[in-house]
């Protein structure tokens, strides 16, 4: 299981992110001083959740996917162990992760939909499309599948008459940046339970 982490001893973490970080500067900005932000990877050296990270003294690494993905998550993982990295969170990481790594540390993902509806890319696009009502948000436990991991907390976030896209995704990321940094403080203080899969 992760461990109960204090503002003596906090969690180490590390952040995936291909794009432009705004998770990531979310978790920055939310984070207490039980859960420390260690190490931040992208697969995109132009990646502006790369410059966020320098800028806050966060050590950075790009490790991009080659024709054998395995030995890019083994190099990847290899570094991550190196900082005693404990946990894992994928903000906006655009790549599947394979098993070499995500059986090497609790890895957690947040994505923009109530799974398991809408997994996938533009999961936002997919909700429009559909003509539901609602989607949402879901932080979940990263496993072998496509955004199929156990959940580990979900909010809705309701569609409303002439919603495009751009409207949408904004209103689902206002509560990606509140949820996910919540419940990174509370899995590094042990107040919520984990999926068995998170142990080790």
């Amino acid at each position: 299981m992760i461990r109960a982490a204090s503002v003596d001893d906090p969690l180490r973490i590390a952040v995936l992110a291909s794009g432009r970080g705004s998770n990531l500067a979310a978790l920055l900005d939310g984070l207490d001083a039980t859960a420390r932000i260690v190490a931040v990877a992208s697969n995109r050296a132009d990646a502006i959740a790369l410059a966020r990270a320098k800028d806050v003294e966060i050590e950075t690494e790009v490790f991009v996917r080659g024709e054998d993905w395995a030995e890019r998550d083994r190099l990847m993982g290899d570094w991550l162990a190196a900082r005693d990295v404990e946990l894992v969170v994928l903000a906006g990481f655009l790549e599947i992760l394979t098993p070499i790594f995500i059986d090497r540390f609790p890895t957690i993902n947040v994505h923009p939909s109530l799974l398991p509806a809408f997994p996938g890319l533009k999961a936002w696009e997919q909700a429009l499309a559909a003509g539901v009502p609602e989607t949402g948000v879901t932080v979940h436990l990263v496993d072998a599948g496509l955004d199929t991991g156990p959940p580990i907390a979900q909010e809705p976030v309701p569609i409303r008459p002439g919603d495009d896209g751009a409207a949408l995704h904004e209103r689902i990321q206002a509560v990606e940046h509140r949820l996910l940094p919540d419940v990174v403080r509370r899995l590094a203080r042990n107040e919520i339970p984990t999926p068995q899969a998170v142990a080790r």
